[in-house]
């Protein structure tokens, strides 16, 4: 599959399927967002927007606020109608195959109104009701979408009652009640303590192994690195990347810094690493057992430093190039202040 953007901005990859993307034979690709402009007035949210997500993924989607995030969306899961463009969901057009694309569709806001004076489960109920459940059904549905969030315990808990982290998980289980092939989350970690934050995590990876497709508008940079096997970012409007993960970090990545981990500790094992000739300087990472070793500029395969080390005959765990954060990535491609 080419990529459809004939932009010429080498930071744009195509994303061709490949082993790790999850796609079959016979797959139509999750979201295909083709020449997409939207304007309000005379703001342009959305310039020549061009990205794709492969089914079974996860995809973040990043940009500074204002980027057009959340215009993009919104185009998506059709609440706005592409003003030119086009935006396919599993190869329905948002615009010729409306309700088809709902159908596949579960989108969670950033802030989404709960009706806070029901129980968990009368809320989830309502939803399964206006998507045409029948009753039996609905207690089923219900009672998965909770376990699978782990809300079963509080299932009749009122809603206002509950922390900002649950009822996140409440808004997810809303989502999923229809079993959409497709979840747009639009910054589902907004707000949320790092525990909370963590598990969410956990249960959208559970989701994918599962088989959905997940689209994820999030500021937290680190986590999104952490999680995504591919990412678009945005900036103005535009797209500035949009491709696998690890390619974007790898990029401008220094070849010659690497990190290692050690199953245990070594006597002198600082000092043992500094003795080799192929590195120049060795930081350990806080009181891990992780390594941030710099190369001598001569090396120039991985294999050479893994070598030296296996000879030292330590316990090594992993061993890895060392690449570059996302917000050190995000920074190089988006600009300085807000339009």
């Amino acid at each position: 599959m080419n990529d459809p953007t004939p932009t010429g901005n080498p930071a744009i990859e195509a994303m061709s399927p490949d082993p790790s993307s999850g796609m079959l034979p016979g797959d139509a690709v999750a979201i295909d967002v083709r020449d997409l402009n939207h304007s309000f007035k005379n703001h342009q949210a959305l310039h020549q927007v061009n990205f794709q997500v492969m089914p079974r993924s996860l995809h973040g989607f990043v940009g500074p606020n204002g980027a057009g995030k959340t215009t993009a969306l919104k185009l998506i899961c059709t609440l706005l109608q592409p003003q030119s463009g086009s935006v396919q969901v599993f190869g329905k057009d948002v615009l010729k195959d409306t309700k088809a694309v709902r159908q596949q569709i579960g989108f969670m806001p950033d802030h989404f109104s709960m009706y806070r004076q029901m129980t968990v489960t009368e809320y989830l109920d309502f939803f399964a009701a206006a998507y045409g459940l029948a009753v039996a059904d609905r207690r089923t549905v219900i009672g998965d979408v909770l376990a699978l969030t782990d809300m079963d315990g509080r299932a009749d808990s009122p809603i206002n009652g509950l922390s900002r982290g649950m009822q996140q998980r409440v808004g997810l289980a809303r989502v999923l009640i229809n079993d959409p092939d497709l979840l747009l989350l639009d910054e589902p970690a907004s707000g949320l303590d790092p525990r909370a934050r963590i598990e969410l995590m956990e249960i959208l990876r559970a989701l994918r192994q599962m088989g959905k497709t997940i689209f994820i508008s999030s500021h937290i940079l680190s986590e999104l690195a952490e999680l995504c096997d591919s990412v678009t970012i945005i900036d103005r409007g535009r797209v500035k990347y949009t491709g696998r993960m690890r390619r974007l970090l790898e990029q401008n990545t220094e070849s010659s810094m690497y990190r290692l981990t050690i199953a245990e500790p070594q006597e002198r094992f600082e000092e043992r690493l500094l003795g080799l000739d192929e590195v120049d300087s060795v930081t350990r990472v806080e009181e891990t057992l992780e390594y941030r070793v710099t190369c001598s500029s001569q090396i120039t395969s991985a294999n050479v430093l893994l070598a030296a080390v296996l000879n030292l005959e330590v316990p090594l765990e992993s061993f890895q190039k060392d690449l570059r954060h996302l917000n050190e990535a995000f920074m190089d491609l988006t600009e300085q202040g807000v339009r």
